[in-house]
Parts: structure tokens; C-alpha cells; sequence
């Protein structure tokens, strides 16, 4: 296939926790050469087995707050009250400078700040169960919470899904593998507009040649 350089873009998977977004992402990086999975910046310790650099950066919260007051992060979140998450920027803008795409796992809030820091990078894809008591249920087959923890996150999903309206598209997780090639289909839609494609010109004029 020739290949016309464009600009990268910012896929945005947001969805209640339990819902598929992260297995879905790892889907698309295992099988996408051009795309990348955008590694947030944290103030939480890391869990057993997670690695710093690959799960995420983990940091001071000193260093943390350094990386707010000085843009460093397209978008960020206090969590609970508690730890701090965030994306940061510079390794997303060589990437979409490079021709490379990012996917991101992060909430309908991440998704408002990434448009906002990034406009006309950004595709937003919102991931819904197909019902809430089937989301429930995958949450208790993790087994890792209780059932009060169970019960907020169920909250939480409703906060979420509510916002299924700001985004760009809806896949509906019924299936995941039938999820995982929708949200495909996005992204190689995605990088062939227009507008992503900066060397269409130059390609068009050698045609006319």
C-alpha cells in the first residue's frame, strides 16, 4: 500500500470499569504496528507485578504537581481524593508528529481535556456493556473487590455511561472479539480523512504530473 504521510491521532476508549476498553486496546497494540499505548503518569504505588515505564509512570507527588505547573500533561485527574493520573505530553506529540497513533485508556473526563489540549486529534470511542447486571458480573469474576467496592463501581458506570453523547462513536461490547474489529474500523477510518493525510497534496500533484 503506499504510504502518504499524515499526522497521527489520538484514539480515546472510554468506558465503565469492567466493560472491555482495556482488553480491547491491547487487542489493537498486539495487531497495529503504527499504534501505541499511551502509558499515564501516577501518584499511586504500583501493584504487584506492574512494571514503572510500562504500566505506568509512577511518581512523587511532588513531581507530579512539577508536571502541572508546567503543561507537561494534556490532561490530568485527581481520583477519590486521593491519587493523581495524567497523560504526558511529550512523548504524545512526537508520536502524532511522527505519524504514529495513540490509544487511550482514560474516563469521559480525560477524553473533554485530551479534545480540548489536542483539537482535531482526537476520535473518542465510548465502550458500553451490553446490560448493567452483565457489567456486575464481569466485575465479580475479577474477583478483586467486595461487594462495597462492587457497588461503587457500579456508580460509577452510570456516571460514565451517561456521557456516551460527547463522543464520536459507540461500540457496544456484546462480543469482544466483534468489539475489538469495530474499534478497528474506526481507526483505520480515522487515518485516512483529509485532514490526518498532510501529504495528500504533494501525492495529488505528482498525479497530475
Amino acid at each position: 500500500m503506499i504510504a502518504i504521510p499524515r499526522r497521527g491521532m489520538c484514539l480515546v476508549l472510554a468506558a465503565p470499569s469492567g466493560a472491555g476498553k482495556t482488553a480491547i486496546a491491547a487487542a489493537l497494540v498486539a495487531s497495529e504496528p503504527q499504534l501505541r499505548l499511551s502509558v499515564s503518569v501516577t501518584t499511586r504505588a504500583p501493584r504487584a507485578g506492574e512494571i514503572d515505564g510500562v504500566h505506568y509512570h509512577f511518581q512523587t507527588q511532588a513531581a507530579f504537581d512539577r508536571l502541572v505547573q508546567s503543561n507537561g500533561l494534556l490532561e490530568w485527574a485527581r481520583v477519590l481524593g486521593r491519587n493523581c493520573y495524567g497523560t504526558p505530553r511529550a512523548p504524545v506529540e512526537a508520536a502524532l508528529a511522527a505519524g504514529l497513533d495513540m490509544v487511550f485508556d482514560i474516563d469521559w473526563q480525560g477524553h473533554r481535556q485530551l479534545r480540548a489540549a489536542l483539537p482535531g486529534d482526537v476520535v473518542g470511542v465510548a465502550i458500553l456493556p451490553p446490560d448493567m447486571a452483565r457489567l456486575e458480573a464481569r466485575l465479580r469474576a475479577r474477583a478483586d473487590d467486595d461487594d462495597a467496592e462492587i457497588a461503587r463501581r457500579m456508580r460509577l458506570a452510570q456516571d460514565e455511561i451517561s456521557h456516551w453523547s460527547e463522543f464520536d462513536h459507540v461500540v457496544v461490547n456484546d462480543d469482544l472479539p466483534q468489539a475489538i474489529e469495530a474499534v478497528r474500523a474506526v481507526l483505520h477510518a480515522a487515518r485516512v480523512t483529509t485532514a490526518r493525510q498532510t501529504g495528500l497534496a504533494e501525492f495529488v500533484r505528482r498525479l497530475a504530473i
